[in-house]
C-alpha cells in the first residue's frame, strides 16, 4: 500500500495505539479560532452548547452567542437574518433536529437567500450509539445535497473538522457540516492538506477504489491495508466535501481502477454513494458497490456494534472490494 508523501497521514494507521478525539471537538476549537479571527462570526445554538463543542466559543465571545433554547425552526430562522445582516453565523444543534426538524426553515430562509449561515449538524450517523433510530440521523447528506446553493462537509476527523470550520468561515455561501459523536480515529496531521471542494487520494492503488467521508474514510484506510495482503492494489479517496464533488480527482482514480467502492455512515440514496453513482453513470460507466444504511432504520447498541451489525467497518469494505475485482 503506497502512502503518498504530500498527504502526511499519520504513520499508525490500523495499529492500537492511533490516537482519537471526537470529531465535533475539532470543530470547537475551530470555531473558537475562527471567532478570534473575525468579530463577524457568532454562534446559536438548541440549548446542547457542551454536546455540540459550541460551549468554547459561548464562554470566549458570550456577547457573539445566543442561546435560542429548543427551537430548532427559530435557530435557523434568526441566523438567517443575522447574515442578511453582515454576520457569520454558526448553527449547532443534533443533526436530527438541525437540520432534521428545521430543513423547511433552512431551504426558504438560508438556502434560498443565499446566505452564508453555517449549519453544524452533531450526533449524526449510526455511530451516535445508545441514543437509537431516533437520534441517529441518516438522512442529512440526502436532505442538504438537494438543497440549490447549499454546500455539504463531512470532515474525517477532529483535526479536519478545525480545519474545515476555519474554511467554511470564510467562504460567503450556506454550508452544512455533519459530525460524529463518539471518539474516532485522527489520521491527518496539521499538515494534511484541506480545501473546499477538494477530494484527496491518500493511498496509491490501481485495481479499485475505495470512496470515504467522514469516519468511514478511516475504515477505507483499514480496507486498503487487509487488500493488500491479498494481493489486491486499492485507491483511497477521501471526499471531506460532498458538495460540490471534486469531479476531476474523483474520475481521474476511477479511469485508472473501473472498480468503485463507497463508504458512508449515512443512508445510500441520495447520499454519497448515490452522488457517486450519479457522476459515475453520465460521466464513466463503472463497477460499484454502495457500503452504507440500505434503507434502513438504526437501532440501540454501542457504536462499535452497531458499526459492526449494519456492515459499516473496514472488513466489509475490503469483502466489497474483493468481490467486485474478482
Amino acid at each position: 500500500m503506497n502512502n503518498p508523501h504530500e498527504m502526511k497521514l499519520i504513520a499508525n494507521i490500523g495499529t492500537d495505539d492511533v490516537k482519537q478525539e471526537p470529531i465535533r471537538a475539532g470543530f470547537g476549537r475551530g470555531l473558537l479560532e475562527a471567532g478570534k479571527k473575525d468579530t463577524r462570526v457568532v454562534a446559536l445554538c438548541a440549548d446542547l452548547t457542551q454536546s455540540t463543542q459550541i460551549s468554547k466559543f459561548a464562554e470566549a465571545f458570550p456577547e457573539r452567542f445566543v442561546e435560542i433554547g429548543v427551537a430548532e425552526q427559530n435557530l435557523v430562522t434568526v441566523a438567517s437574518g443575522m447574515a442578511a445582516m453582515g454576520k457569520i453565523p454558526f448553527t449547532s444543534s443534533y443533526a436530527a433536529f438541525s437540520p432534521g426538524r428545521n430543513w423547511e426553515q433552512i431551504r426558504t430562509t438560508i438556502a434560498l437567500n443565499d446566505r452564508p449561515v453555517k449549519i453544524i449538524g452533531s450526533h449524526a450517523g449510526i455511530s451516535v450509539g445508545p441514543d437509537g433510530a431516533t437520534h441517529q440521523m441518516l438522512e442529512d447528506i440526502a436532505l442538504m445535497r438537494a438543497l440549490p446553493n447549499m454546500i455539504v462537509l463531512a470532515p474525517g476527523d477532529s483535526t479536519e473538522a478545525a480545519k474545515a470550520t476555519l474554511a467554511i468561515a470564510q467562504i460567503d455561501k450556506p454550508v452544512y457540516m455533519r459530525l460524529a459523536r463518539e471518539k474516532t480515529p485522527i489520521f491527518t496531521t496539521n499538515d494534511t492538506p484541506f480545501e473546499v471542494g477538494k477530494a484527496y487520494t491518500m493511498w496509491g492503488g490501481n485495481d479499485i477504489t475505495l470512496i470515504g467521508t467522514g469516519t468511514m474514510t478511516y475504515q477505507c484506510l483499514l480496507a486498503a491495508k487487509q487488500l493488500q495482503g491479498q494481493g489486491i492494489s486499492a485507491e483511497v479517496v477521501h471526499v471531506p466535501t460532498i458538495k460540490p464533488l471534486d469531479v476531476q480527482t474523483i474520475l481521474a482514480s476511477v479511469q485508472k481502477t473501473r472498480n468503485v467502492v463507497t463508504a458512508e455512515e449515512a443512508q445510500i440514496n441520495g447520499g454519497l454513494g448515490g452522488a457517486i453513482a450519479e457522476l459515475l453513470s453520465e460521466q464513466l460507466p463503472s463497477k460499484m458497490k454502495r457500503i452504507g444504511m440500505r434503507d434502513q432504520f438504526g437501532e440501540s447498541g454501542t457504536p462499535n456494534e452497531l458499526l459492526e451489525a449494519f456492515g459499516l467497518t473496514g472488513r466489509h469494505i475490503s469483502e466489497a472490494a474483493r468481490q467486485l475485482v474478482q
